[in-house]
């Protein structure tokens, strides 16, 4: 798998991401369900904002969580002093368990980053026992993001060469109504349902807002540093204006979607 998340180390990531993950996992868990005793897999860890929580189910048997990143990997590990967690590097289009493995594979914000999505989702059929269940969600990147929307849209009107990379943010695979459930009912799922899910991403002030965004995951720092230092200027003060929108400094609180799918694993 080639991935498309570009890391730059759990603590960069828990600031600008990890904190909102941790607000969407009990939601995705609720909707996704489950047993008790199961063995869970948790697709495409990041830090362990699901597998903690999932870890809080004391009737669950173990629960592996892989992540393509080893940094990622290496901060659960160092988090983690429960005995039934396992983590390790692994890609998502090749899991490394035997078939039939799992009770439960759940996958958080991965799908909309892996090369081949529809190879993740048959992968995650396939370490599943017949009758197992499988659940993944990610953001509706698009019209469900009105946080990364608000910077991306004032930089594009700034910056002719920021439009390309807004495109390839907002219109991600996997992103939009009806592609995740599409990809489970062609992946081997039976039962699929696709809803949404929604939390609050809040803000304390615009420097909670602005640090994170440029200087958590991927190419956007590198982008606005490659600026001239006067158009910096002007992007950040641009920024600014739209995330206070005439009012005092202060919080801001945007109400952020993800798509959900869940099905279970046909043959049972």
């Amino acid at each position: 798998m080639v991935s498309n998340f570009i890391a730059r180390g759990a603590e960069r990531y828990d600031a600008y991401m990890g904190r909102w993950s941790q607000r969407l996992a009990p939601l995705f868990i609720e909707f996704a369900g489950g047993g008790q005793r199961d063995k869970v897999l948790d697709v495409g860890c990041g830090t362990g904002s699901l597998t903690f929580i999932l870890a809080q189910d004391r009737s669950i048997t173990s629960i592996d969580s892989i992540d393509y990143e080893e940094q990622f990997v290496e901060a659960l590990r160092t988090r983690s002093s429960d005995a039934r967690i396992t983590a390790q590097q692994g890609d998502a289009c090749a899991l490394p368990f035997a078939d039939a493995t799992f009770d439960r594979a759940l996958s958080m914000l991965v799908l909309h980053f892996v090369s081949d999505p529809l190879r993740a989702v048959a992968e995650m059929r396939r370490v599943l026992r017949p009758g197992g269940l499988a659940a993944a969600t990610v953001w509706d990147t698009f019209g469900g993001m009105p946080s990364q929307k608000l910077f991306w849209d004032t930089i594009a009107a700034l910056e002719p060469s920021a439009r390309d990379r807004r495109s390839k943010s907002t219109w991600r695979p996997m992103t939009q109504a009806g592609e995740l459930g599409a990809a489970f009912s062609a992946g081997g799922f039976v039962d699929v349902i696709e809803t949404m899910l929604t939390i609050r991403m809040d803000f304390a002030n615009f420097d909670d807002y602005w640090e994170p965004l440029i200087t958590g995951q991927g190419t956007l720092e590198d982008y606005v540093r490659s600026l001239p230092q006067s158009a910096q200027i002007r992007i950040e003060d641009a920024v600014r204006e739209a995330y206070l929108c005439g009012r005092p400094n202060g919080p801001r609180s945007f109400a952020s979607v993800a798509w959900a799918v869940k099905g279970v694993a046909s043959g049972g």
